[in-house]
């Protein structure tokens, strides 16, 4: 039996080999996954032998992982704003850069409803996914009424786990787009498929072999979801309803000029932490 230390160097060795650069990160939560303790507990226990059936858990999810299956996969979880969501192959793994997103909608909700009635102020998280953005909005600002909607019936299925897992009330709903929203929102915020066809078989492996092609692919020039959710939308916004989307790093000027064409005010594009365009918003 091979003991803590022998596995993790294993691990290391493994992952180092398939190119993974988080080689040393990735080896000990993967471990820490399969023993159910933390890195102390196996630091100060690292001559330890591991049992055989835990030892053949830990070698085949790093396997896996040298195969490019996504890390967030292999863990069923993956960590967002201060949250942890439920995550499979039916769904895009949440990212740091979509934390830029629920950001500006929270700051929005804080400017705008001071002094008013949190509950009645109607929210959509359209093409949710995971539902990690409406669901962390829910969770900085329990009050207001949240709605949920993808077309993947097996993305909602993950987003009712969500729902569940963090204990908040929420509408789920499976339509195409805004199709078959009955009532008017007040603030609808969307990252929607947003990759170029063409740009798609570059992306790595981890993204392109395993993410749902659904909820990458946007069209020829990436922007087709946008044009159509950005002329349906004063349709299903109440006056002074907000729009808050998730874009590409190239798309900023295509979709601010879209929504300030289609009657949107204050159109805004907000960039990530890495200095790149991420966010664009505006109101009715």
């Amino acid at each position: 039996m091979a003991t803590i230390q022998e596995l993790l160097n294993i691990g290391k060795e493994k992952l180092e080999n398939s190119g993974n650069e988080y080689a040393k990160y990735e080896r000990k939560v993967l471990l820490e996954e399969v023993l159910g303790c933390n890195y102390m507990f196996m630091l100060m226990n690292a001559d330890e032998e591991v049992a055989p059936e835990k030892e053949a858990e830990y070698l085949r999810l790093i396997d896996e992982r040298c195969k490019h299956y996504p890390l967030q996969y292999l863990l069923g979880v993956a960590h967002f704003m201060d949250y942890t969501f439920i995550v499979n192959e039916s769904v895009l793994i949440p990212r740091n850069d979509t934390e830029i997103l629920v950001e500006t909608a929270g700051e929005i909700l804080h400017d705008v409803l001071q002094g008013k009635d949190f509950a009645q102020f109607k929210v959509l998280d359209l093409c949710c996914g995971s539902g990690c953005i409406g669901i962390s909005l829910k969770l900085y600002h329990k009050d207001i009424d949240l709605t949920l909607s993808d077309v993947s019936m097996d993305a909602l299925e993950v987003t009712k786990k969500n729902i569940a897992r963090h204990e908040i009330e929420a509408k789920v709903i499976c339509y195409n787009l805004l199709s078959g929203i009955n009532e008017k929102q007040d603030m609808i915020v969307s990252n929607p498929p947003y990759i170029e066809s063409r740009v798609i078989e570059t992306l790595m492996p981890e993204v392109r072999e395993h993410e749902p092609m659904l909820a990458l692919d946007g069209g020829e020039d990436g922007l087709d979801f946008y044009n159509q959710i950005i002329e349906e939308a004063p349709e299903y916004l109440n006056d002074g309803g907000w729009l808050l989307f998730e874009i590409g790093h190239n798309q900023g000027v295509a979709v601010s000029q879209k929504m300030t064409e289609l009657g949107f005010y204050d159109v805004q594009v907000k960039k990530d932490y890495a200095g790149l365009d991420r966010v664009v918003y505006g109101h009715l």
